[in-house]
């Protein structure tokens, strides 16, 4: 059983100020798995000094100073990705395969971005005699989710190195394991002590003591938009930064054109990753309405093969992360057949054979109005809606009709696709199921948060600009 009851402060692993040990369970098997301590918000003073001591000198490190310790990170984490992989199969039930391939490959495919963003990037320029500088914005608090743990957190973390911040981690309580790896990786990769903070703990006491901390300049959050309003709340008095990327019902809107079957199977297949725990998964279809019944028939087809099982195996699917989580997606499920949704596959309950672990059903609805709580609400589960629509004009109304706006899908040819894609009121729309860019911008509209991540438009996050007047005046005579 994993030990993890101190937190990194100041280049050291420190006991809590007041002993409070919360167990960490393992989703697959609903037996403890470790335990953290969760933190107070004496811990979070202590951990944000140690940052605030470290800022000055930290932020006058130079570009290649900066180049050389994300390398050294780069190598570090290498060493220790399948330690780190087998840590988030273990503390949210991602399969092995999932946990290395994509969970685990993610932080150091940002730590990598990170790096090669900052040799070229432009901190100074001028604009006729005046120089507009870029300086880092100060200390940074981090609330991260447990979701895509490792990914939320290296995409946090690496832009601030690079940009010369300072900050504090508050991982999730729920899945912290690979955050205390993340922690010794920075710590062997020469990390100057007080630049990066850990202090576990949950969101209404440590989460909510680094959003009103007169000495955090910026705090960016990841995780529902309710929590996203409290920590912005808790904010506001400082007037710090606030960066959010929180919720998101993304259309996935499947063009007449479409090849349908691959369009369908590449849908599902996208819901259905990661139990249906990503913020951006496709989870709202929409298909043309004389296409309906063809389209049931290939998502009955492949939810009923989606196979199910421990994350130490083969399976496409593992446990979702909590009971919490099993039984918010139950009772949302339940509302769907309750609203009068056609159950095409799953349901509820758990897959025969796995009584034990919190798993559930790949589930598809059809006959889905925009109005059913399936269709309103982020279930965060393996649970997809089919919309039927009547002409693309109505398609993009349904796909807009939502407060959240993290992502958007769109099938079909080149040329509709790219036309239906800008109609979309979200932060990153997706054509036909290309690859993911780590340099392209994330984030999104309306109520899926503020603010962008990944790539150049990270580093603008934790920037402040500065304008120098007369800065240019001497060359200038």
């Amino acid at each position: 059983m994993r030990d993890y009851r101190k937190f990194y402060i100041g280049g050291e692993w420190v006991e809590p100020a007041v002993p409070n040990a919360l167990d960490v369970i393992n989703p697959a098997t609903e037996a403890v798995a470790g335990r953290i301590s969760l933190g107070s918000e004496a811990d979070v003073d202590r951990a944000v000094a140690a940052a605030a001591a470290a800022f000055p000198g930290y932020a006058r490190t130079s570009r290649a100073e900066r180049i050389e310790l994300l390398g050294a990170i780069a190598a570090e984490y290498q060493k220790r990705m399948p330690e780190i992989a087998s840590a988030i199969t273990e503390e949210m039930g991602a399969p092995g395969w999932l946990a290395m391939q994509a969970q685990a490959a993610l932080g150091i495919g940002h730590v990598m971005t990170a790096l090669e963003v900052l040799k070229t990037y432009s901190f100074d320029e001028m604009q006729g005699t005046t120089l507009i500088a870029k300086e880092p914005i100060g200390v940074c608090a981090f609330i991260t989710p447990w979701n895509w743990p490792i990914n939320q957190i290296a995409c946090k973390v690496a832009p601030a190195l690079a940009t010369g911040c300072t900050m504090v981690l508050k991982p999730s309580e729920i899945a912290p394991f690979s955050a205390i790896l993340w922690a010794e990786v920075l710590h062997a990769a020469g990390v100057p002590a007080g630049v990066f903070n850990l202090v576990n703990g949950d969101g209404p006491t440590v989460g909510a003591a680094l959003s009103r901390h007169p000495q955090v300049d910026m705090v960016s959050f990841t995780g529902s938009t309710r929590a996203g309003v409290e920590v912005a709340r808790a904010a506001a008095p400082t007037v710090k930064r606030v960066h959010q990327e929180l919720g998101g019902k993304s259309a996935n809107i499947i063009l007449e054109d479409a090849d349908l079957a691959a369009a369908v199977t590449g849908g599902i297949k996208a819901v259905m990753m990661n139990s249906g725990q990503s913020c951006n998964a496709p989870t709202r279809m929409l298909v043309p309405a004389g296409r309906m019944e063809e389209a049931k028939a290939i998502a009955k087809s492949v939810a009923e093969g989606t196979t199910v099982g421990s994350p130490d195996g083969n399976a496409a699917m593992g446990p979702v992360v909590s009971q919490t989580q099993y039984d918010k997606i139950q009772g949302l499920i339940e509302k769907g057949i309750a609203e009068g949704a056609t159950l095409v596959a799953g349901g509820p309950g758990k897959p025969e054979g796995l009584e034990t672990g919190y798993y559930v059903k790949p589930t598809i609805f059809a006959d889905v109005t925009n109005d059913m709580t399936i269709a309103r609400e982020e279930i965060f589960g393996p649970v997809l809606a089919m919309l039927a629509y009547e002409g693309e004009d109505a398609a993009i109304a349904m796909a807009n009709d939502t407060i959240y706006g993290l992502a958007g899908y769109v099938q079909g040819s080149p040329e509709k696709a790219k036309a239906v894609a800008r109609q979309l009121r979200a932060g990153q729309v997706n054509i036909n199921g290309a690859g993911l860019d780590l340099a392209a911008p994330f984030g999104g509209y309306k109520q899926s948060g503020n603010g962008r991540e990944w790539g150049p438009h990270a580093f603008a996050e934790f920037l402040e600009t500065k304008a120098i007047i007369g800065w240019g005046l001497e060359a200038a005579e």
